[in-house]
């Protein structure tokens, strides 16, 4: 029998969805909402019905992208479909980033991130929802959180991948004016997604993104909302320290799980945002070899290592091509889910045919070192009298760590 190698595989592509696929996961049980607010309208699309007194998912995209491009192959992922049948999701789209979305009419006030956040409690009366866990990335995990700081109480958790907490300074606003005047809005757009490494090169991923951004997504529309994001205000959060500011410090009040890929042109910006909120409810995930889209299903092309002849729409349907980032963003999110006291335990495919005990928290512990700026416990455990007791007190935390003991924020390897 010949020996087994090695075999390295290289290229990564993105799993964006082929229009004459199948329909997917995504596509079935939806309805579609385009829903008047103070401050324009906002399209939304709902999955599933709300379970209770449960919150929705809710989900905010990206610039340069929409819900679909964004999240679908994240929510499509057969682990999350376990969590998800928990609850109900909802998809917002900004203004005039949904597909086939006209122009706006000329002289069009585009809102501000501020005016953004505030459409939010509107879509959820709407709708007629209570509260959310909200999933964000860039300008929607921005979005997200100023939501969450001016209305505390319908937000009880936020996921905030590659967030910014930061106004755009004077030099940065000089460089986006000079960059666009001598670079086009893709380009623009592209460099906000991905660092110099990953631009140079994953150049399969890079173009297949290129291609999504000129021709999904209305141009002019996505001008409007870049310029608002380069306008947004700084979120003016600050860390609570116990015995001087604890009571008045402005900051999140609700769990959350900060995610940044190692190669993102992002960490500094969600290293700073850590530094700033509450230690006792705040987790961040930093995952390894990993890019600026750490929700995104990818596959790693390898034809010229093994011979293979077929092209790479064909290799991402294939599962043993996968490059499982969704498999690393769906575990953590289970864990936090968990630890606020929803779904005792989930059954993952990828890690066995059993449940899994919310309190065994080992395969995203596996990697764990502690943020500098970071004092007391991981996640806060939330008792609610509307969910089960089974695995209370313990959910979200790893098997044998007192939580007086642990470190409070935890940044986490994976």
């Amino acid at each position: 029998m010949d020996e087994l190698q090695d075999v390295q595989l290289t290229e990564i592509k993105p799993l964006l969805n082929d229009k004459n696929a199948a329909r997917n996961f995504q596509d079935f049980d939806c309805q579609e909402h385009d829903i008047e607010t103070a401050f324009g309208v906002v399209h939304v699309t709902m999955r599933g019905t709300p379970k209770g007194n449960r919150p929705v998912i809710l989900t905010y995209h990206d610039i340069g992208l929409n819900h679909k491009s964004c999240f679908n192959a994240f929510f499509n992922f057969e682990d999350m479909q376990e969590i998800t049948q928990h609850f109900a999701v909802c998809h917002v789209d900004a203004p005039g980033q949904q597909e086939g979305a006209p122009p706006f009419p000329s002289g069009y006030q585009y809102p501000s991130m501020d005016e953004l956040a505030e459409m939010l409690p509107a879509v959820l009366t709407h709708l007629n929802l209570k509260s959310f866990i909200g999933i964000g990335l860039g300008a929607g995990a921005y979005i997200l959180s100023r939501c969450a700081l001016s209305h505390p109480d319908l937000v009880e958790g936020l996921v905030l991948i590659n967030v910014d907490p930061c106004a755009k300074g004077w030099i940065d606003w000089a460089a986006s004016k000079f960059s666009g005047w001598t670079t086009n809005i893709v380009d623009i757009v592209l460099a906000h997604h991905f660092g110099h490494e990953e631009l140079q090169a994953n150049l399969d991923l890079i173009q297949t993104y290129r291609l999504h951004i000129a021709q999904d997504i209305n141009q002019d529309n996505l001008q409007l909302f870049l310029t608002s994001y380069n306008s947004r205000r700084d979120l003016e959060i600050e860390r609570p320290v116990l015995g001087i500011n604890e009571n008045t410090a402005k900051t999140l009040k609700c769990p959350a799980l900060l995610v940044v890929g190692d190669n993102s042109p992002a960490v500094e910006a969600v290293v700073e945002c850590n530094s700033r909120l509450d230690p006792t409810k705040t987790t961040l995930l930093k995952m390894a070899d990993c890019g600026g889209l750490p929700q995104v299903v990818q596959v790693r092309n390898a034809s010229q290592h093994l011979g293979c002849t077929e092209p790479l729409a064909l290799l991402a349907l294939k599962p043993h091509f996968l490059f499982p980032q969704p498999g690393k963003l769906t575990e953590a999110f289970k864990y936090f889910v968990q630890g606020m006291g929803y779904i005792p335990y989930v059954q993952l495919s990828h890690l066995s045919t059993e449940s899994v005990p919310a309190a065994s928290m080992t395969r995203l512990m596996r990697s764990r070192t502690h943020s500098s700026s970071s004092v007391g416990s991981g996640e806060s455990v939330r008792s609610r009298s509307h969910t089960s007791n089974h695995g209370e007190g313990s959910a979200g935390t790893p098997e044998g760590i007192d939580l007086q003991d642990a470190p409070q924020t935890m940044e986490v390897s994976c």
